[in-house]
C-alpha cells in the first residue's frame, strides 16, 4: 500500500469515526469464512457496518479526530474489525448472539456516545444500554404515567360523588 492509499485510508477511517456516534472494536480472527459470513449477514441484518481494518491506520485516524477515544487505541492489537451502529446496544446484541454458537467474535472496546468501554467483560453492561429511542419511549410513559392516575381518580371519584349526591336526595326526599 503506498504512503497516498495509506493517507486516503486514514481519511475515510477518520470520516467514518466523526460521523458515528457508536464504534465497536472486535477481534473475529477465530471465525472461519462461513461463521465471518454469517457474522456478517446478521450485522446487515441489523444494520451495523462491519469493516476490518489495520490497526495503525486506525489508531492514526482516532488521533486525527476530534473525539476523545481515551485508552480505546491500546486494544488496537492483533486482528481488529470496526462495527459502526446508529443503536448503541446494536453490535453488542449481535455479538452476544453470535456467541451462542461460538466463542467469537472477542470485544475488544467501544465508544459509544462519548462515553469508552474496554474489555470482553463490558458486553453485557453494552447489550443493556437503551437507545435514544428506548430512553424516550421510558420518559414519555413516565410523563404520561401521572396524568393517567389523576383523570383516573378523578371517573372514578366522579361516580362515588354522584352516588353520595344521590342518596342524600333520596335520604331528604
Amino acid at each position: 500500500m503506498t504512503r497516498e492509499e495509506k493517507s486516503q485510508v486514514i481519511k475515510e477511517l477518520t470520516a467514518e469515526l466523526a460521523d458515528n456516534a457508536n464504534i465497536y472494536l472486535a477481534d473475529i480472527s477465530g471465525l472461519n469464512a462461513g461463521a465471518t459470513s454469517d457474522l456478517r449477514r446478521a450485522c446487515y441484518k441489523a444494520n451495523i457496518q462491519l469493516a476490518v481494518v489495520k490497526n495503525t491506520l486506525l489508531k492514526k485516524a482516532m488521533e486525527a479526530s476530534d473525539k476523545d477515544f481515551g485508552d480505546l487505541p491500546s486494544t488496537l492489537k492483533g486482528n481488529t474489525s470496526i462495527m459502526y451502529s446508529e443503536v448503541g446496544n446494536g453490535p453488542a446484541k449481535v455479538i452476544q448472539n453470535f456467541r451462542k454458537k461460538s466463542a467469537m467474535p472477542l470485544l475488544k472496546g467501544a465508544f459509544i456516545a462519548e462515553a469508552v468501554y474496554i474489555g470482553d467483560e463490558n458486553l453485557d453492561a453494552l447489550v443493556n444500554i437503551k437507545s435514544k429511542d428506548e430512553v424516550i419511549g421510558d420518559i414519555i410513559g413516565l410523563l404520561q404515567s401521572p396524568a393517567k392516575n389523576v383523570i383516573s381518580a378523578l371517573k372514578s371519584s366522579g361516580g362515588k360523588l354522584a352516588g353520595i349526591l344521590k342518596t342524600l336526595s333520596e335520604k331528604e326526599g
